[in-house]
C-alpha cells in the first residue's frame, strides 16, 4: 500500500542533522541517474526532476515555478513528489512536495556547510526574507547553535518583519551585512549578482541558493575568481544554471575551478581558515530523492 506522507505530521519526525547524515550516506551509493526538464512561458517554469539510485529507489519530482503568483495571493511553488520502490518499481509513498523541498533544499546548504564554513562562525546572514529564509534559519541553528543570524532583503519592510518573527536582526546596508558576516546564505530570485566578490572577507563561506534557470546569477565575477567552488552536484549545475554556466562560457573561470561536488567527499573541505569557500546549491532530483527516503524512512520508524 502507498504511503501518504503530509507536510506537519511528517515533519514532527525530522531532523537537519540526521538529513545531512542521510545526504552523506546516499553520495556513499552508486552515482544516480538523473534527468532533468525544464519548461519556460516567460518567467514561469515548470521543472520535471528524476532520479535513480541503485539500492535506494527512484523519485519523480514535478515542481511549477511561477513568480507572478504571491501578488494574486497564490503560492510561488507548487508539485508533486512520488517514490518508487528500487526492487519492484512500485510507488512506495507520496511525500508533500512542500516539505521534501523545504527540507531537501536546506538541508544541502547545511550539508555543505559542515564541510566548508568554519566551525567556529558566529556570524550568519541571510539574503532574501522568503520561506527558503526561515527554513535556512531553522537548518543553521542546528550545525551552528552559538550563531547569531541577519537577514537583508531587498524591501526592509519584510526583512524587519521578517526578523521580528524569527528573533533575529535586520540590516539595512547589503554590503555591510556581508563584511560583517562569517556565513553569508542567498536565496533571492535575482537574476543580476547582487553579492559582490570586493565585499567577501577571508574565512567566509558563501551559500548560493536562488539562481535555478540559465539566465540567474547571485554573484558577480569577482566572487568567483575570489573563492574555492564547489557544488552539491557537477551534473546538476555547470551547464544548467546561470551562476556557473554563464562565466563558464565566458571563461570567466573554467571547469578545473569547480574543486568538488558532494560525490569527491574527499576533495569537500575547507583547506583554510583564510580562503573564502562559495557553495552552489543546485538540489538536483537525487537530492529530491534521497531527501524524501529519508522522509520515508523516518515515518516508518515513527
Amino acid at each position: 500500500m502507498t504511503t501518504i506522507i503530509p507536510f506537519e505530521e511528517g515533519e514532527k519526525h525530522l531532523d537537519w542533522l540526521g538529513l545531512t547524515r542521510a545526504f552523506d550516506a546516499g553520495h556513499q551509493r552508486p552515482k544516480a541517474e538523473i534527468a532533468d526538464v525544464f519548461l519556460y512561458r516567460g518567467q514561469d517554469t515548470l521543472l520535471n526532476r528524476s532520479a535513480w539510485i541503485d539500492g535506494l529507489g527512484l523519485a519523480v519530482k514535478a515542481a511549477t515555478v511561477f513568480p507572478g503568483n504571491p501578488a494574486k495571493g497564490k503560492p510561488m511553488i507548487g508539485g508533486a513528489v512520488n517514490l518508487f520502490d528500487d526492487a519492484d518499481g512500485s510507488l512506495s509513498a507520496v511525500v508533500d512536495f512542500h516539505l521534501v523541498t523545504k527540507w531537501k533544499t536546506a538541508g544541502d546548504s547545511l550539508c555543505a556547510a559542515l564541510k566548508l564554513a568554519r566551525p567556529d562562525s558566529r556570524k550568519i546572514l541571510i539574503v532574501g526574507a522568503g520561506t527558503v529564509g526561515a527554513s535556512l534559519i531553522a537548518a543553521y541553528r542546528t550545525g551552528f547553535p552559538k550563531a547569531e543570524f541577519t537577514v537583508w532583503n531587498r524591501t526592509a519592510d519584510k526583512a524587519r518583519a521578517f526578523a521580528g518573527a524569527h528573533g533575529i536582526d535586520w540590516a539595512e546596508d547589503l554590503e555591510q551585512a556581508v563584511r560583517a558576516a562569517d556565513i553569508v546564505s542567498s536565496a533571492t530570485m535575482s537574476t543580476d549578482p547582487l553579492l559582490k566578490g570586493d565585499w567577501f572577507q577571508p574565512g567566509q563561506h558563501i551559500d548560493l541558493i536562488g539562481a535555478y534557470r540559465p539566465d540567474m546569477r547571485e554573484v558577480d565575477d569577482t566572487a568567483l575568481t575570489r573563492a574555492r567552488l564547489f557544488v552539491d552536484s557537477f551534473d546538476t549545475t555547470l551547464d544548467h544554471i546561470g551562476e556557473l554556466k554563464i562565466p563558464l562560457a565566458q571563461g570567466v573561470i573554467n571547469r578545473d575551478n569547480v574543486i568538488a561536488d558532494f560525490y569527491t567527499a574527499d576533495r569537500f573541505h575547507r583547506q583554510s581558515d583564510d580562503e573564502i569557500t562559495l557553495f552552489k546549491n543546485g538540489g538536483g532530483a537525487h537530492l529530491d530523492l534521497m531527501c524524501a527516503r529519508y522522509i520515508l524512512d523516518a515515518w516508518k520508524a515513527a
